[in-house]
């Protein structure tokens, strides 16, 4: 069964850049999820992972193949597909041309396995009456699904897709994340995007990154329970401001003023006038994120040395 293990991986750039702090972390076959808001660090992740950078420090392994090694890289690459966010195609060709110049990078060079190949994966992204169609006459969503098939190209063990459903519409979104979910069933795809619904729709199991460390790693399940208790409603006859150790979710006008909801752990005697919350699994998102932020402020102690310093 195929596996990725990280161990105590680290990512510094230039600049004393931290991009990635002693991340540990293992996946194993379906659809794995990871969550974070653009600049967690995510991209640096899914490119160590697809060999195209090293970590500062730390190991990667996927089956047992050390990322460190030439061979291991190698080896992981015989088994992987990989869609980035920016996936370069060429607006003259047609998508089975697309297709062919993939394959043929990817080093299928028998001419009947590469036509057979193309031919079925245009048909399992919804392509296969769009084969002779110019990419440059494509909508956005046909040419992420363009992007899924390249990565399927080989039939890899190993799919890595970057932000798959940013700036698509909700039918597209929803086609897309089918896809994915279809081909997770013999394989490891990891699905890294900042959109919490379509974690919730595609994965049983994620990890968050924020500010380059692992907050959260288990079920979705699991996630959805991180902010119970913590989750309010109100409604008030007019607009209030709210202390920054809560985060207003949604602002809704009432028939009685506003209908508040929030997350966050709200002073006692603030709370008297709020009513516990069933929480959504974006509630426990920004609820772990904002519990995260709040330990990395520096204590009055630790503000003042730094400032004395």
């Amino acid at each position: 069964m195929m596996k990725i293990e990280l161990e105590n991986v680290s990512k510094r750039y230039k600049h004393n850049v931290m991009a990635l702090r002693d991340v540990n972390l293992r996946i194993e076959q379906g659809m794995f999820g990871l969550l974070g808001p653009n600049g967690a660090g995510k991209t640096t992740m899914l490119r160590m992972l697809a060999t195209l950078i090293a970590p500062s420090s730390g190991r990667i392994l996927i089956n047992d193949h050390d990322l460190h090694h030439a061979a291991g890289r190698k080896a992981v690459r015989q088994h992987l597909g990989y869609l980035p966010q920016d996936l370069g195609l060429y607006p003259d060709l047609n998508a089975a041309e697309t297709l062919e110049y993939f394959a043929l990078l990817k080093g299928l060079y028998d001419r009947s396995t590469r036509e057979r190949q193309i031919a079925q994966l245009l048909d399992i992204v919804g392509l296969a009456h769009r084969a002779k169609q110019r990419v440059k006459t494509f909508s956005g969503g046909m040419k992420r699904r363009l992007g899924i098939a390249q990565a399927l190209l080989g039939d890899p063990h190993l799919i890595i897709v970057d932000e798959p459903t940013a700036g698509l519409d909700p039918e597209e979104r929803i086609r897309l994340r089918r896809i994915l979910s279809e081909l997770a069933l013999h394989r490891i795809i990891l699905f890294s995007t900042h959109v919490v619904e379509d974690i919730g729709h595609t994965c049983d199991t994620l990890a968050i990154l924020d500010q380059g460390e692992i907050i959260f790693h288990g079920r979705t399940q699991t996630l959805l329970e991180a902010a119970q208790d913590h989750t309010w409603d109100m409604i008030s006859s007019r607009e209030i401001p709210l202390p920054p150790n809560l985060t207003v979710m949604s602002m809704l006008p009432h028939n009685e003023g506003f209908h508040y909801h929030f997350v966050g752990d709200p002073d006692p005697a603030l709370a008297l006038s709020f009513q516990a919350a069933r929480p959504t699994l974006e509630d426990s998102y920004v609820y772990l994120r904002q519990r995260h932020a709040q330990r990395q402020q520096p204590t009055t102690k630790e503000a003042a040395t730094k400032a004395e310093g």
